[in-house]
């Protein structure tokens, strides 16, 4: 008989779910089912419930989202709400209905009210106003953890959420108007390295404060949640507050993260700040405090991270033409306004 773990990750192509899938494959006893969009539609609810019932899945990690910045978000909220809840609800359900007993559901920090007391604690979930620009998209990452804990109370399954803070690493969007900040000032400092340019400008004061997570060291906090004990997770969450944060626990200033990108990318040119442009969100930092007492704590640092990440772009694109390059960095890209609002 094969003893193995078989374990479904949604969204595996995804940044999240491809770290997850090199987490995961850390472990040989972990067997890894993974469909492709052109395999399985996760918005169908009848193709979701078939895919279970073949597989016999033992596990589920619910990495699947259509995810954007604040300009997709405004174009394109009545697909972020439906196409959010259906690929959770369809999920989770199916889930149930096969006899899964154990779910990871991951949400985000935007969940979080607009206003809510830094650093965030889990307990400010549902006190306050959520971002008009994201709110679609936050109020799906909130049914989804909703979700997990009503079968939880119902049926007694084990379904659990982490809110992660915003990440970054290999397979992130680089793309020139829809990237959040991390890729989108990776992109904009080499493309300015190559074609020689003499300043790059940034939006806003770069007094906001961000807080930045690698990708990899959240696929460890998935894995690491997933397979705590019942009774130790139990300890720190409640049936109606089950979600844990995932993040770094410290933050930098936005101008911090961009002279570390021009480092990292040996950008030696002038970095220039446009204070005329809104700064947003003064502050945005997750409290880890419940994650660390449970025994997980980040351990790469932004430059490691943006080094790492780094090192995955560039064979991305060394053959792509230089001429090229000059005409992306002219264009008016989502600058840090896409996540500084966020």
């Amino acid at each position: 008989m094969d003893d193995r773990t078989k374990i479904f990750i949604a969204g595996h192509n995804g940044m999240v779910g491809s770290a997850i899938i090199r987490q995961l494959q850390k472990d040989e006893r972990n067997q890894l089912i993974t469909a492709s969009r052109k395999e399985l539609d996760l918005t169908n609810q009848q193709q979701v419930n078939q895919f279970f019932a073949d597989n016999n899945i033992d596990q589920v990690y619910l990495a699947a989202a259509k995810v954007g910045g604040i300009h997709a978000n405004n174009t394109y909220p009545a697909e972020f709400i439906y196409q959010n809840l259906m690929i959770e609800a369809n999920i989770i359900h199916a889930a149930h209905q096969n006899n899964v007993q154990k779910l990871l559901f991951l949400g985000s920090s935007c969940i979080y009210p607009k206003l809510a007391q830094q650093p965030m604690k889990e307990e400010a979930l549902l006190t306050g106003t959520l971002e008009s620009t994201n709110e679609p998209y936050a109020i799906a990452k909130i049914a989804g953890i909703k979700l997990c804990e009503s079968y939880n109370r119902q049926y007694g399954r084990d379904y659990r959420s982490i809110m992660p803070t915003n990440l970054y690493g290999p397979n992130d969007n680089f793309h020139p108007e829809n990237a959040h900040v991390i890729p989108a000032l990776i992109r904009r400092f080499h493309e300015a390295k190559i074609n020689n340019k003499p300043q790059v400008t940034a939006w806003g004061s770069g007094k906001p404060m961000r807080e930045f997570l690698y990708v990899d060291d959240m696929a460890e906090a998935a894995v690491f949640v997933m397979n705590l004990d019942a009774e130790k997770y139990n300890q720190e969450t409640k049936p109606m507050l089950s979600h844990i944060n995932v993040g770094t626990g410290t933050d930098c200033t936005i101008k911090e993260l961009v002279e570390t990108i021009a480092k990292v990318t040996g950008f030696q040119g002038e970095i220039q700040f446009d204070t005329s442009k809104p700064d947003g969100t003064p502050r945005k930092l997750l409290d880890v405090s419940k994650i660390e007492k449970l025994g997980w704590k980040a351990k790469t640092s932004l430059e490691d991270g943006v080094n790492q990440t780094y090192s995955w772009f560039v064979p991305l694109n060394v053959n792509q033409p230089v001429a090229f390059f000059a005409i992306i960095y002219e264009m008016n890209f989502i600058k840090l306004l896409d996540i500084l609002l966020c």
